[in-house]
């Protein structure tokens, strides 16, 4: 799903999202999948799968529009506690050629409050590749902001249910702008995700939001239909917003 810069308009990168089409099942979502990958211990083949694969997808993007487009990956808790994470994503890098900067792990609050030795060494390890680092689901965990001085963390991103709200709920307004003012007073980057209306952009745009992603602007493409998508995007007057 790509991800767009409330400045200027532009596609600036893409989150990596699985999806799994069963022959006889049709489309499964993830929040059934996914549980039960965890579970049995799939999670981590299909984790280190999905990063190689969205290195190759990323680089190959960036070829044919000849700029750097970020690609964003989940992580589970379980793929984080893995030893040998770092060289599974190292590995992947150097297989596809993406720079690592162009490359950003996504990880939960929960995951980062879990264990502080563990988290530390993963985060460090990560760090020395040149990956970027982004908090996913932002507000939803312990909202404890003591990690965002101890870790370095490159992006927030705000979570969908406060986004879908903020241009009708004064709550969940107030929540989204202070997020926005305290990820720019730490110099933080902060994106939307779960944009689906002009007057959640809107208001996005107006506070000062960096990023946003939704369906207002696409929803999750396969690979191959990403280079017509940005482009569609691209071609959108961001000023009638």
């Amino acid at each position: 799903q790509p991800q767009v810069s409330c400045i200027t308009g532009d596609v600036i990168g893409m989150e990596a999202l699985l999806r799994w089409n069963h022959p006889r099942r049709g489309s499964i979502p993830p929040s059934q999948f996914i549980p039960l990958a965890e579970a049995t211990g799939l999670i981590v083949p299909i984790g280190e799968w999905a990063i190689r694969t969205a290195c190759h997808e990323g680089k190959e993007l960036q070829d044919a529009f000849g700029r750097e487009l970020l690609i964003a990956v989940n992580l589970s808790p379980r793929q984080f506690r893995q030893k040998n994470l770092a060289t599974q994503v190292g590995m992947a890098l150097r297989e596809s050629g993406l720079p690592p900067r162009s490359l950003e792990i996504e990880i939960t609050e929960q995951t980062l409050m879990s264990s502080s030795a563990t988290t530390n060494e993963a985060l460090m390890k990560l760090r020395e590749l040149g990956v970027k680092i982004a908090i996913d689901d932002f507000g939803t965990g312990f909202s404890s902001f003591s990690y965002l001085l101890q870790y370095q963390i490159d992006r927030l991103k705000i979570d969908q249910s406060f986004v879908r709200k903020a241009a009708t709920d004064p709550n969940a307004a107030a929540v989204v702008r202070t997020i926005i003012a305290m990820s720019h007073g730490l110099d933080i980057k902060v994106i939307a995700e779960g944009a689906e209306t002009r007057e959640q952009v809107k208001f996005l745009m107006r506070r000062r939001c960096d990023e946003v992603q939704g369906f207002y602007f696409a929803r999750p493409v396969s690979s191959y239909k990403l280079v017509e998508t940005i482009e569609r995007i691209e071609a959108m007057d961001t000023e009638e917003i």
